[in-house]
């Protein structure tokens, strides 16, 4: 039996909290800041992306100033900062309900706040749980593998992602409920349960984590800057990550786009929570035989087949408003439709995932495939950064909010509504061709290298 570290555990049990906490928000983020903070589609999706995306791209640098203060510190300080993160996202707007900004006798919303500069506060907290969450992620990782051998590093990071997607999971079943019985003003009381949750974590840390393997020295922030524009300046590096940040342009909109869609087409009853969590339960199920099933065959081909498969996901989406009304094995045809385009989604990162990082650490200099891949999950950062953007247009034309179609008594007036989302499913036909371009694109980028690489054999 495979025996592992108490600060092993208790590293896994806090990532999981942090999971929990973080999936609960994120998965609302961009219904929070529109529908609480009285932020149009746009800005709402520039704001979300901006968060997401410098969450992906700070571990690189937290993770040097965690080597220098201790794991164990930076641990504290990250959960201290979350916790205080999601606290001031609650507790900042019923501040100012208690101003007078609003008031809920006379809406279900915060849109007092679409006229006050006071709304931009928001971003303070936002910035407390991007530096909180970028320690963590380089932080825990961390500390499987200090905590781990040779010989059940394996094991070890097995159980780190099961963790992961297990918290991952969980947070997301939080929020419907909460939404459904408490309207706009759950999604303000979601962030006091995810600040619980990393309080929790940070207790755990401060009387149980005490790890004494604190060896290996990281890198400085001159190494790491010096290595990024290594990267940077690697044109057939930064090729790969763009085309593949058009997988992951597409996969975000289940955090960008969906909740917002299903609800305004469907109504209150959708549940973009429960259809999210579609995604890790395939992947749970299935990475694992279509790894064996792919693993004589290269990488390069699992993630064409991958690539191959992302469009027709978004295809299926944009299906839901065009089959008619009734509903498809006890849901809305937009929900079905929209449940199975998530699940194509989780296949197509079965075939990409685990063999991106195999096929990224070919193209990297021989010699320097452990500096390069620290920085192989930049498509994060570019994705996140452009998925929400481009999907706060998206929603803006083709499918807007509600709440600009009701009158002063506050009525929706429907045949405008319907009027104006009558093209919604356009949206999904934009990620049709950002995925199939994609994976042209890689198709292309394959010869181009499988010819290199032939020129400098023959040579």
């Amino acid at each position: 039996m495979v025996q592992f570290s108490k600060p092993f555990w208790v590293a896994n049990f806090v990532e999981l909290l942090e999971r929990l906490a973080y999936y609960a928000v994120f998965i609302v983020i961009t219904l929070y800041l529109s529908n609480v903070w009285g932020f149009s589609d746009i800005e709402a999706g520039v704001i979300a992306g901006l968060f997401s995306a410098t969450l992906y791209l700070l571990p690189l640098f937290a993770g040097a100033f965690a080597d220098k203060i201790g794991f164990r510190t930076a641990i504290i300080i990250a959960f201290t900062l979350l916790t205080a993160g999601y606290t001031g996202l609650g507790i900042l707007p019923t501040m100012l309900e208690s101003a007078g900004l609003v008031d809920y006798e006379m809406t279900t919303t915060y849109a007092g706040l679409q006229e006050s500069y006071l709304r931009w506060t928001i971003i303070a907290p936002l910035i407390l749980v991007v530096i909180g969450g970028a320690f963590i992620k380089s932080v825990i990782s961390g500390t499987v593998a200090r905590e781990t051998t040779p010989e059940n590093r394996a094991r070890g990071y097995s159980l780190f992602y099961m963790m992961v997607n297990i918290g991952a999971f969980t947070g997301k079943t939080v929020v419907d409920p909460l939404r459904r019985s408490m309207g706009d003003q759950g999604l303000v009381y979601l962030n006091y349960f995810s600040a619980a949750m990393t309080l929790l974590a940070l207790i755990a840390v401060y009387f149980l984590y005490k790890s004494v393997r604190t060896e290996g020295k990281g890198k400085s922030f001159m190494e790491i800057g010096h290595a990024m524009g290594k990267v940077l300046l690697n044109g057939r590096l930064m090729l790969l990550i763009i085309i593949v940040s058009g997988f992951w342009m597409i996969q975000s909109q289940m955090y960008a786009t969906m909740p917002k869609y299903v609800i305004r087409m469907i109504g209150e009853s959708a549940s973009p929570g429960w259809y999210a969590n579609v995604n890790p339960l395939v992947v749970f199920v299935l990475v694992n035989f279509i790894t064996s099933l792919m693993r004589k065959q290269s990488a390069i081909t699992s993630m064409m087949i991958g690539m191959m498969i992302i469009p027709l996901s978004a295809l299926v989406m944009s299906l839901g408003s065009q089959v008619g009304e009734a509903y498809i094995l006890g849901l809305h045809p937009v929900a079905f439709m929209m449940v199975v385009g998530i699940a194509f989604q989780a296949i197509a990162e079965c075939f990409i995932s685990p063999r991106y990082l195999e096929f990224f650490s070919l193209q990297a200099p021989k010699g320097e495939e452990g500096l390069y891949l620290g920085f192989s999950h930049l498509h994060s950062f570019f994705s996140f950064l452009f998925a929400f953007g481009l999907s706060g247009f998206l929603l803006d034309k083709y499918c807007p909010d509600p709440r600009l179609f009701m009158n002063e008594a506050g009525v929706l007036d429907t045949a405008g509504y319907a009027v104006a989302t009558q093209h919604a499913h356009y949206i999904w036909y934009v990620f049709v061709g950002v995925g199939a371009v994609s994976a042209i694109a890689l198709f292309f980028y394959a010869r181009l290298t499988r010819n290199i690489k032939n020129k400098h054999v023959t040579s």
